[in-house]
């Protein structure tokens, strides 16, 4: 599973990232907007959404105020956790970039132990020298393609039907190889994204 992550998610920054999303999609203010508004860099609030960084009070105040929140309503709101037990095609959620397609099943994880992907690499697609770790375990088969998956050490290439499992903190890196697009199923717990 590709998570773009250079860094470890506690659960408390995402569980605080995930409640600033909801907060902010709910009021109708794009990332974009809140960032001007408030005069903090977009990059930065995708990573506070992303549970990626942890802000200080001063700067959630501040990005806050630009929706506007108290600092209290802000911890004391509980977002429903999402009911949707089935999902059509159309309705995953598109979270990947570049060559790199993460179909989620959901619009939201908060509430849940697990993410489960769609994931699609098309060829040359790859996800950076740097190797990524972060909290959790993930695991995912191949349904078509070929990818290379390097956890550690250890190195192998997947082909259809294949199948990995491994502690997430380990670093990773994922990398189509072959002259067709790989496609896999993966799923990660706790969603640590």
């Amino acid at each position: 599973m590709n998570t773009f992550n250079t860094s470890g998610v506690s659960r408390e920054n995402y569980e605080l990232g995930q409640r600033l999303r909801v907060i902010r999609e709910r009021s109708g203010i794009s990332q974009r907007a809140l960032a001007k508004k408030v005069g903090i860099p977009n990059s930065t609030i995708s990573l506070i959404e992303a549970g990626k960084t942890n802000p200080s009070v001063g700067s959630l105040r501040k990005i806050l105020d630009g929706i506007p929140v108290s600092l209290s309503e802000f911890f004391a709101f509980e977002p429903e956790p999402e009911r949707q037990i089935f999902y059509a095609s159309e309705e995953l959620v598109e979270i990947g970039k570049g060559k790199v397609s993460l179909k989620q099943v959901g619009a939201t994880l908060f509430g849940r132990a697990m993410m489960l992907l769609k994931e699609t690499y098309e060829p040359g697609a790859d996800t950076g020298r740097v190797m990524y770790g972060h909290e959790g375990e993930e695991g995912g088969i191949v349904v078509s393609g070929r990818i290379e998956i390097t956890v550690g050490e250890e190195r192998k290439i997947l082909g259809p039907g294949d199948a990995y499992y491994f502690d997430s903190r380990l670093p990773h890196r994922f990398r189509q190889v072959g002259p067709e697009p790989c496609h896999l199923f993966s799923a990660c717990t706790p969603p640590t994204f």
